[in-house]
């Protein structure tokens, strides 16, 4: 028990009458990549990218939703019930309770939820893959939503799109973790078969057997600028084949250098490149303008 910090200094304080102000934790935010201090009000006005490096900040499911679709209106679909706990995985805690903290946390039942509605009078289903929610790792309530999402786009005859987050399957499901991937490209094979765009966003970051399912099987690719994308770790790839990996390695624009990725997008510029290519793969705009498709460099 610190004496001082706890009993002394209030005292002072109460004796001279200062008063403590409580500042919010997250009122400020530090720039990654310049170290600048940001008001976290002017950030969010921002969507999220800081002013002056440019650096696109993890983005809140309820705000992406709302800069996609228009006037921020949708129907949230209902995410399908999975087993709890189906292997009673327990490490530094138990799972059931990591769950349970993260569906507080996140106000959701799982790592991805989804949307459907109009992005520029276009009508769309969105799904958007929670980072904040364990890593955005992939398990099985989180693989039965993006089923449930690309079979309602098909009910509606709409493109479906998705923004991907994730460290990758989830650990704590083992194998029902890794069965999602097959699963997932079967629903994906449902929107081929019904001739609907599916449209992948790359968002940082987007890592493991995520990226080696469907966030790979995309009409089109699109990125956020300097994301991070890849199915291993850098440092592990290194010491695999023993060499110094290139500059820029794994990020939105070395992969769109190496046909891994079709356009980099900056935030401000998605909405209208979504529904641009959405209308030009439904085949419902003979005039499409191609101003917002040109790539970030």
């Amino acid at each position: 028990m610190n004496w001082i910090k706890n009993f002394v200094r209030p005292r002072i304080r109460s004796i001279l009458g200062v008063v403590r102000r409580e500042v919010p934790e997250n009122m400020w935010i530090k720039d990654p990549d310049s170290g600048q201090m940001v008001f976290f009000k002017d950030l969010e006005a921002n969507q999220f990218v800081f002013p002056g490096s440019d650096h696109h900040h993890r983005v809140p499911v309820a705000t992406r939703f709302s800069l996609m679709f228009d006037g921020g209106v949708f129907e949230p679909l209902p995410a399908p019930t999975a087993t709890i706990d189906p292997l009673k995985f327990r490490a530094e805690k138990k799972y059931t309770d990591q769950l349970k903290d993260a569906k507080a946390k996140a106000a959701a039942e799982d790592s991805v939820q989804a949307g459907f509605g109009t992005v520029n009078d276009q009508p769309m289903v969105i799904a958007v893959q929670d980072m904040g929610f364990i890593g955005g790792s992939l398990g099985m309530a989180a693989g039965d939503a993006i089923i449930a999402a690309m079979r309602f786009a098909v009910s509606k005859n709409c493109p479906f799109v998705i923004f991907v987050a994730s460290g990758g399957a989830r650990m704590q499901e083992g194998i029902l973790s890794l069965m999602q991937l097959p699963r997932t490209t079967i629903a994906v094979q449902e929107l081929r078969e019904a001739k609907l765009p599916y449209i992948v966003v790359l968002t940082n970051p987007t890592t493991g057997g995520v990226t080696a399912s469907y966030a790979m099987l995309g009409d089109v690719h699109l990125a956020e600028p300097n994301a991070q994308i890849g199915f291993a770790g850098q440092r592990v790839i290194e010491q695999t084949i023993r060499e110094k990996l290139p500059a820029g390695f794994q990020r939105s624009e070395y992969l769109k250098a190496h046909g891994m990725v079709d356009i980099v997008v900056h935030r401000h510029d998605m909405k209208a490149t979504v529904s641009r290519i959405a209308r030009l793969l439904m085949k419902q705009d003979a005039k499409v303008m191609t101003g917002a498709l040109v790539p970030v460099e």
